[in-house]
């Protein structure tokens, strides 16, 4: 049941061409644009593409966990579809965890096609592929957390407007295309805490530099998945 589920889940957002949108085209077309063009100004050693494939891979990250999945599962629960599975044989748990499946194989796919991009651009990622790894999986949880959160309490057309917002605020403002360095040092000091900056960040510092484990980095995704997914199991409402 778990399995078949998760294949479905996984086949309804690929033929979603919004969802295709926010996790394909949109990072792909930073990645190339923003490594052949010198628009916005890079920090670190190596290449362009040395820094911005780290915060492309989060971003990607951030739009399949985050925005993608609360906007799916908000129409889902405007048009009744959890209220059916929910009294289905299909239990609760396994619903949740089909739909956590179909964000895993997703980015999966995302980490991979941009991975090759960025290699073929001349990227030269460094660093303990566990430590990717881990801020990666951290990264889902704190973004599914607050997307299931968002699409479980709010009408599912403010959450369709909220989640693209958020969506283009944080690539704007998340480090992702640009460093925070940029930012006075004020709003600096704030913006380092959102999951976004932390996971940029976190794979950057990785990925670019080579650097151990990002502990900070790490300490404030755990924060926002914990707070994220016990917030989404207090008040999310299937219909």
């Amino acid at each position: 049941m778990l399995l078949a589920q998760t294949a479905f889940e996984t086949r309804m957002l690929l033929r979603n061409g919004e969802q295709l949108l926010l996790t394909v085209v949109i990072p792909t077309v930073l990645l190339v644009l923003f490594s052949a063009v010198d628009i916005v100004a890079v920090e670190g050693p190596g290449k362009r593409v040395d820094f911005l494939a780290p915060g492309l891979l989060a971003l990607a990250v951030m739009s399949t966990a985050f925005t993608g999945q609360a906007i799916a599962t908000g129409f889902e629960r405007r048009y009744g579809v959890l209220k059916r599975l929910g009294a289905s044989p299909l239990p609760r748990w396994t619903l949740l965890t089909a739909k956590t499946g179909c964000v895993l194989v997703t980015e999966a796919l995302q980490v991979a096609l941009l991975s090759v991009i960025a290699l073929a651009l001349g990227w030269s990622p460094q660093g303990d592929p566990l430590t990717v790894a881990a801020l990666l999986a951290l990264g889902t949880a704190a973004f599914s957390g607050l997307g299931l959160l968002m699409a479980g309490t709010l009408k599912a057309e403010a959450t369709l407007a909220a989640a693209n917002l958020v969506f283009i605020l944080l690539l704007l403002a998340g480090g992702v295309v640009v460093p925070l360095s940029k930012f006075p040092a004020a709003v600096q000091s704030v913006l380092e805490l959102l999951p976004i900056a932390a996971l940029s960040d976190g794979l950057r510092s990785v990925l670019q530099t080579g650097a151990g484990v990002p502990w900070a980095d790490l300490g404030i995704l755990t924060a926002w998945a914990v707070l994220g997914l016990a917030a989404a199991a207090r008040f999310f409402r299937w219909e």
